[in-house]
């Protein structure tokens, strides 16, 4: 590896996975520590992030592991506070939590659609207002959300609370990324599409295709102009471009990561 990130310091969030295999978080947590970064791995399930953590230290990375529900605003304020402690400035921050969850404005319970807001929206609110004091101090850094294309078009399924909120998510960034610029503070967007991680076949079958892992993958395939589809890794590697100083006159922009299919007219 080139070091893209050496001696950075980045706070990873959602970097647990539900299954093994390359989810979008664990593949930006491993992918940033080959280039050199200390990564301070955040999740809600700190058994999710027990891979994770194995691949970087087997790499020889170094990694610190912290549980942390980003929906509570205490839990972030000390999340942050105890990678300061740890490493002594953010860099980087990466926000990488997300799931969706099935159906339309009638159908979707005013609770579920609540969560949906909190969970994939409020997440990167909380974390960027805790961090991006600390990064004004130190002089700037880095930001990269994770969207979706669910927030750019629709994807097949009526999920209407998971759509607006990264949709939000990529407002969000474009309007912070404005505010800090002249603070040496980039804010940038990762658009993944429908990637195969071990969430499609933990979850979303389950939700969409009566649990037949294979029907799902084909049918999200059919959606890709590319012959096959991408992972976390993919995911990754336009975070670490966005992440590094390649992207420097990069700030307030959206990676799509979907093989061709938001521009796909059918």
């Amino acid at each position: 590896m080139s070091g893209r990130l050496q001696d950075k310091v980045a706070i990873v969030v959602g970097a647990g996975c539900v299954g093994p295999g390359w989810g979008n978080g664990r593949a930006v947590a491993v992918r940033f520590a080959q280039e050199g970064a200390r990564i301070f791995a955040v999740d809600k399930n700190a058994d999710a992030m027990t891979e994770t953590l194995e691949r970087i230290r087997a790499d020889g990375g170094d990694v610190t592991p912290w549980t942390c529900d980003v929906t509570r605003d205490d839990e972030v304020a000390a999340m942050v506070e105890a990678c300061r402690k740890q490493y002594g400035r953010v860099d980087i921050l990466v926000n990488n939590v997300g799931g969706s969850a099935k159906g339309g404005p009638v159908t979707l319970s005013e609770e579920v659609w609540d969560a949906q807001i909190a969970f994939n929206l409020k997440s990167v609110f909380l974390t960027c207002k805790h961090v991006l004091p600390l990064m004004e101090a130190q002089g700037g850094g880095a930001i990269v959300n994770t969207a979706s294309t669910s927030g750019i078009r629709w994807t097949g399924s009526a999920q209407v609370g998971y759509a607006s909120a990264k949709a939000g998510v990529i407002q969000f960034s474009r309007v912070v990324a404005v505010e800090y610029a002249k603070k040496n503070i980039r804010v940038n967007t990762v658009i993944p599409g429908q990637m195969h991680t071990p969430m499609v076949e933990v979850r979303l079958a389950k939700q969409r295709a009566g649990g037949d892992v294979g029907t799902l993958l084909q049918q999200r395939q059919s959606r890709i102009p590319l012959n096959f589809m991408g992972d976390g890794r993919d995911t990754a590697n336009a975070a670490l471009f966005l992440a590094s100083e390649e992207a420097r006159f990069i700030t307030g922009a959206e990676i799509v990561v979907d093989g061709g299919m938001s521009v796909r007219c059918d």
